[in-house]
């Protein structure tokens, strides 16, 4: 039987602490590396952060944005770069915040959650805001592989919120996606065997403040892995994330990209970071 993605991640997490580690070659950290804008700067960047990063932190999480900026020959590089994590046995997750219908939205689950695509990830970002069912051919084929999804809920933007908080049948579009999550994650746990983290996560900004509490969403009931980008470079602190998460925080992966790529291009000074920043969010979300 496939091992879930929750059990793997709830295991890196104890072992690494609750950090997601972001490759993110923005054209600035590659100016800051001395680094080409070219497809070589893109792969010396991805793999010296896979070299870092693999076997230091709990997952690793690639824009893919980034690399496909570079055409074909940066997705080259993504696919390895996803490769050497997989070999180091480190667990990715790939930001493509993709969301389709019908068999175009199969079509993207089979890209990144197939056993045997070259772009596969233990892992996902994926967009809900066509309706959550529309994400049916990749909850189910994640499911099936031992893989996992983290669904946009609650982000940072300030964008985010007319469509995020806004209410349809008497409940906010969060809420329902927040709703969604917890039915899928319940159907594992159906047979009343020892709880384990969910495979189907969400993504909640660190930034929102108390708008998880005003809204009324049970983080904790959905035994979701909470994705949590904008500690660090956006200005969240590990301390914020005790007042948007509550009662879920040791469910929290809290992702910091820009603050700990900015300590590169060296090895040493890289792992250092992630380091440190994964004690720092340990002693917030442990207690």
């Amino acid at each position: 039987m496939i091992e879930s993605f929750g059990a793997r991640l709830r295991v890196a997490m104890d072992g690494h602490g609750p950090l997601c580690a972001g490759i993110d070659p923005h054209p600035g950290l590659l100016a800051h590396w001395d680094l080409g804008e070219t497809v070589q700067g893109l792969e010396t960047f991805a793999m010296t952060c896979v070299e870092a990063f693999a076997g230091t932190v709990a997952v690793v999480k690639p824009q893919s944005a980034f690399f496909e900026r570079f055409g074909s020959a940066g997705v080259a590089v993504l696919e390895r770069t996803l490769a050497g994590l997989r070999e180091a046995g480190t667990l990715s997750i790939l930001d493509v915040k993709r969301g389709d219908i019908g068999s175009t939205m199969d079509a993207y689950a089979r890209a990144y959650l197939a056993h045997d695509s070259p772009l596969r990830a233990d892992a996902i970002t994926v967009s809900p805001f066509l309706g959550f069912e529309s994400l049916r051919p990749a909850l189910d084929l994640a499911r099936e592989n031992g893989r996992g999804l983290f669904v946009l809920a609650l982000t940072s933007n300030p964008e985010g919120a007319q469509v995020q908080r806004a209410m349809s049948d008497g409940r906010t579009v969060a809420g329902s996606i927040v709703d969604g999550v917890t039915i899928e994650n319940a159907i594992d746990n159906a047979d009343g065997s020892a709880r384990v983290l969910g495979s189907v996560g969400l993504v909640i900004g660190a930034t929102v403040g108390d708008a998880v509490q005003k809204l009324g969403l049970d983080l904790a009931a959905a035994n979701a892995p909470l994705l949590a980008p904008g500690v660090g470079a956006q200005g969240a602190t590990t301390g914020d994330l005790r007042t948007v998460f509550g009662t879920a925080l040791g469910n929290v992966l809290a992702s910091s990209s820009r603050e700990i790529l900015g300590a590169g291009p060296d090895v040493a000074a890289l792992k250092a970071a992630a380091r440190l920043t994964a004690r720092q969010l340990n002693a917030i979300l442990s207690t």
